[in-house]
């Protein structure tokens, strides 16, 4: 059963993203105009987040809301923030590739206690609370992967090759991870990652340089799934500092002994 505050935010989450698939169904004719699909889709962002936002305040207009498209209000709450990624795998819409997701937090006094992703293109809900487990499309109870050893373990990460410090460090930290485990896969979408290493098919999760609205949605699935989510020095995940690394205990740990000593 679903809480009053999980109801909402499925309900902003479903709508953004019915707003997204039509608006996908026409990217592929933008490939071919002369000016491009990039002013579309960021329009497509804008329009989702605004989805997000209004059906949100409706529901607590007294509430927080902090979007990655660049929507900031203060509520007279004080307690309660929405943290949203309305289209999380933007760069995958842009061409055309299914792999993209609505994405809200909520935060309750500094910790994140409900969260909601939805895929519309692979119809798929990934819902948690505080306390509550964590759930796909309502039905299916989530457990992370039970594998024991990293050399059995497909993990996901997101490579980047801009020439930042940033990303020259994760380029070092994936020649140390590569053969260490059975594969490493890309898919362009934070929370996806993250959902999908709830759901079991990934084993684990890294990566640095993130967002609040990049992981505060799947850092809460993840747990409710029975997974541990750190930052790269082994403390306690925060998802204002940017660094993930999720998985089981015993995967999680393994991983995150070579990433912690890549420099």
């Amino acid at each position: 059963m679903r809480s009053a505050l999980l109801n909402i935010m499925v309900q902003a989450a479903t709508k953004a993203g019915r707003s997204l698939a039509k608006d996908f169904g026409e990217v592929e004719n933008l490939q071919v105009s002369l000016k491009g699909p990039a002013d579309f889709v960021s329009n497509a962002d804008r329009r989702a987040e605004q989805i997000v936002f209004e059906e949100l305040q409706k529901a607590r207009p007294t509430y927080s809301f902090l979007g990655e498209e660049g929507t900031e209000v203060k509520g007279s709450d004080g307690q309660h923030r929405w943290i949203v990624d309305p289209l999380d795998g933007t760069t995958n819409f842009l061409h055309g590739i299914p792999m993209f997701a609505v994405a809200i937090a909520l935060e309750r006094n500094d910790e994140i206690v409900a969260s909601a992703i939805f895929n519309p293109i692979m119809d798929e809900l990934y819902t948690a609370e505080k306390g509550g487990g964590a759930w796909l499309n309502d039905r299916k109870r989530l457990r992370v992967a039970n594998r024991r050893h990293l050399a059995d373990a497909v993990v996901v990460t997101g490579i980047n090759s801009q020439g930042r410090a940033l990303d020259v460090m994760q380029l070092k930290q994936l020649a140390q991870v590569t053969p260490a485990v059975a594969g490493i896969r890309r898919t362009g979408s934070a929370s996806t990652d993250l959902a999908w290493v709830a759901a079991g098919r990934f084993d684990a999760y890294w990566e640095a340089g993130l967002k609040p609205w990049d992981v505060a949605p799947g850092i809460l699935l993840v747990r409710e799934a029975g997974g541990t989510t750190s930052d790269f020095a082994g403390t306690t995940g925060s998802v204002w500092n940017g660094q993930v690394i999720s998985g089981n205990e015993i995967i999680q740990g393994q991983l995150l002994k070579i990433v912690k000593g890549v420099k």
